[in-house]
């Protein structure tokens, strides 16, 4: 997957990444480092795109 390429997140995460995007720029933060900044906080919580099946916990 080409860094920036956007595909293999869900509706759910892209949705939230907009959603702290706009956060971030209401509070002055330009428009790219938001939308780092937001991608960065789906990453972190999410652990990056979509996930198939059973997750193991090893």
């Amino acid at each position: 997957m080409p860094q920036g390429d956007k595909s293999k997140y869900t509706d759910k995460q892209k949705r939230q990444a907009k959603h702290i995007e706009q956060g971030y720029e209401s509070r002055g933060v330009s428009e790219p480092e938001a939308e780092k900044r937001a991608w960065a906080t789906v990453n972190k919580v999410h652990g990056g795109g979509k996930k198939g099946g059973r997750q193991s916990n090893k």
